[in-house]
């Protein structure tokens, strides 16, 4: 998992990418292509 300031980039790699937000954090979650997962915060 990567950690990253800015998500948009990471979001527009894949059309499966979430995002998901838990405990004040920003993740992006994808699970057809898991090595796609990056956390902000």
């Amino acid at each position: 998992m990567r950690v990253r300031n800015s998500l948009r980039s990471a979001k527009t790699r894949d059309k499966d990418c979430r995002i998901v937000r838990r405990k004040g954090r920003v993740y992006i979650i994808n699970k057809k292509n898991p090595r796609y997962k990056v956390r902000q915060g």
